[in-house]
């Protein structure tokens, strides 16, 4: 028993390390932080802050891509994009040198309207598409006033689509954690059946052990048809945000995609 017991255990490792994405175990993130959350609308308390840097800076660094969030009051009314651009060319972010991979988050609180915008190898893994989804997962918390847990999955899910090479649709079942660890489980569970089915006597006993087979027969057959029936059922309409796609080149001459809309 002791001895199944220690196979059962080594094998739960083995699910749980197969189910965990490559990407997570690599070499640690660099410890460096540098400032990526720019609120100057004042949405986030010190806490929340210190939470959104801290991330930004850990899952930017596996993906060699500055994450940014940039809020704003506008007081000079200008565009969102416009706003974004400048930012970028201003500031210059990068992973590992001025003006190089990043994706910017920028919040124009004055008219409530939300863009993204992804530069350099972010504008690649983060094309228009990719930034849609993100957009369109994120604004249902905007809207409520739920700054943080927006901010949090803008983060997590840009790192996600940032590993998944360009022109494979993220939303693919094969991309799904828990496929893995289901997987990963099943073959242990078919390796551990089998152990233990080897492990005892051979069964010998089957239908014909009990079946007379001079006697046993099908005494009567017969299909009936009744009656069919049909309902109909009305098809719900995506409820999705408002918004568009579409990237352009900043005054200093980068290119990036984008997604734009309202919350």
């Amino acid at each position: 028993m002791r001895k199944y017991r220690a196979i059962i255990a080594v094998l739960l490792f083995f699910a749980v390390f197969v189910a965990v994405p490559m990407e997570m175990k690599g070499e640690p993130a660099t410890t460096e932080m540098k400032p990526l959350i720019y609120d100057e609308a004042g949405l986030l308390n010190q806490e929340e802050y210190n939470v959104l840097n801290a991330m930004a800076n850990q899952y930017g660094a596996e993906r060699e891509t500055d994450i940014i969030i940039y809020t704003t009051l506008n007081p000079d009314n200008m565009d969102v994009m416009k706003m974004t651009q400048d930012f970028y060319d201003d500031h210059g972010p990068g992973y590992d040198r001025s003006h190089g991979n990043a994706v910017i988050l920028t919040m124009d609180m004055r008219n409530r309207e939300i863009y993204l915008a992804g530069f350099y190898k972010a504008e690649r893994y983060l094309d228009d598409d990719r930034l849609d989804k993100i957009r369109n997962e994120i604004s249902p918390y905007l809207t409520s006033g739920n700054y943080g847990l927006a901010f949090q999955k803008y983060i997590l899910s840009a790192h996600r689509y940032l590993a998944i090479r360009p022109g494979v649709n993220p939303d693919s079942i094969f991309f799904k954690g828990w496929l893995h660890l289901a997987v990963a489980l099943g073959l242990a569970a078919i390796i551990v059946g089998k152990m233990v089915s080897n492990s005892g006597g051979r069964v010998t006993v089957n239908r014909q052990t009990y079946e007379d087979a001079g006697n046993s027969g099908i005494l009567e057959h017969r299909d009936q048809y009744l009656h069919t029936t049909t309902t109909k059922r009305k098809i719900e309409k995506s409820s999705s945000s408002s918004g568009s796609s579409g990237g352009g080149t900043t005054s200093g001459g980068h290119s990036h995609s984008g997604s734009r809309g309202s919350f």
